[in-house]
């Protein structure tokens, strides 16, 4: 009778034991901010999705800029990124692999420039604020080149990205460069205030992806693909009619600003699922690709000395992770 009741015992022990282990699976640890594309996963975060997909998560919300710092401080396994700022920080050592393409940038990020200031060419010997290195200086020094401008006819000061509605008032600085929400409160801060130049202009130019570290992808793998096919789930929730509202409010929210105000923002963000996004990362010629458009931002990055020798593109790009969070969400489709 002992043994047999300690046989018993041992085995509710082991049970035990391993359910504890999974559930004591560490979180993968995931900084996002302020980005309609990013902020989208607030969505999963507090309907529970993650927990129905069985996958622990830890969604820290940050200023971009900080996330990004976090992410190459290793206090994270993964960053909303854009794919400009990804090839920074890798070249600075801080390498990723992009899993996922959340969306791309089609007017959310701005060049917004006082009432005087018609044109990006109106902007010759003024002074312009910018956060060196992050993706709205991109913009602006893509947006010069084609106005036949060299980047030296402009001063940048250089300011951080959630400074710029105070740094346009002030009286020497002639425009900014920003995304939203920051690029809206800069144009209500300053009367007449409007965007001269937006990614729209150059869609795929800015992509947004998620950025995990090659450790904790391979590592995770399994975890990382539950995660992104809850990413099918958010888009889905925000395209449809019946949700939509809901999805607003939510990210409304976690912002900060009113439903109304969030649905124009989230109208220059083109947010793409699955199916759509996997498509990015065909070797296209152009923007329409992700390799592409990185392999472009690299060279631009070489010619304006952010970085000084070349980033390996293909080390960053991982479509497995996609495909087969795509091919798991068909499967579930009746």
């Amino acid at each position: 009778m002992f043994l047999k009741k300690m046989k018993k015992i041992l085995l509710a022990v082991v049970i035990t034991s391993a359910a504890t282990g999974a559930l004591a699976t560490p979180a993968l640890r995931i900084g996002y901010s302020d980005w309609p594309g990013w902020v989208a996963w607030q969505i999963a975060i507090e309907k529970r999705w993650f927990e129905q997909a069985g996958v622990a998560v830890d969604f820290q919300w940050f200023d971009y800029s900080a996330s990004v710092d976090a992410y190459a401080a290793g206090r994270l396994d993964a960053v909303a990124m854009t794919n400009q700022d990804v090839l920074i920080t890798g070249a600075l050592g801080a390498k990723s692999k992009m899993i996922l393409i959340n969306d791309y940038s089609n007017g959310n990020d701005m060049i917004v420039a006082k009432k005087t200031i018609r044109s990006i060419r109106d902007l010759a010997g003024k002074r312009v604020a910018v956060e060196k290195g992050l993706v709205d200086h991109l913009l602006l020094l893509h947006a010069l080149e084609k106005a036949g401008m060299h980047a030296s006819e402009v001063t940048l000061v250089h300011a951080k990205t959630n400074a710029m509605p105070q740094m346009l008032r002030q009286p020497e600085i002639s425009a900014v460069a920003a995304w939203q929400p920051i690029a809206g409160q800069a144009m209500q801060m300053v009367p007449g205030a409007h965007p001269i130049v937006t990614s729209a202009d150059e869609p795929g130019l800015i992509y947004d992806v998620l950025a995990v570290t090659p450790r904790s992808a391979y590592e995770r793998k399994a975890d990382w693909i539950r995660l992104i096919a809850v990413w099918d789930r958010i888009v889905a929730y925000i395209d449809d009619p019946k949700t939509h509202a809901d999805a607003i409010k939510i990210m409304a929210a976690r912002v900060g600003v009113t439903p109304e105000k969030y649905e124009e923002m989230l109208r220059g963000t083109k947010l793409m699922p699955l199916s759509v996004s996997i498509t990015k990362y065909e070797k296209d010629d152009g923007f329409d690709s992700l390799s592409r458009s990185t392999e472009m931002i690299d060279r631009f990055n070489l010619r304006h000395g952010i970085y000084s020798r070349a980033e390996k593109i293909d080390d960053y790009i991982d479509a497995s992770f996609t495909k087969a969070a795509l091919q798991s969400s068909l499967k579930k489709t009746p």
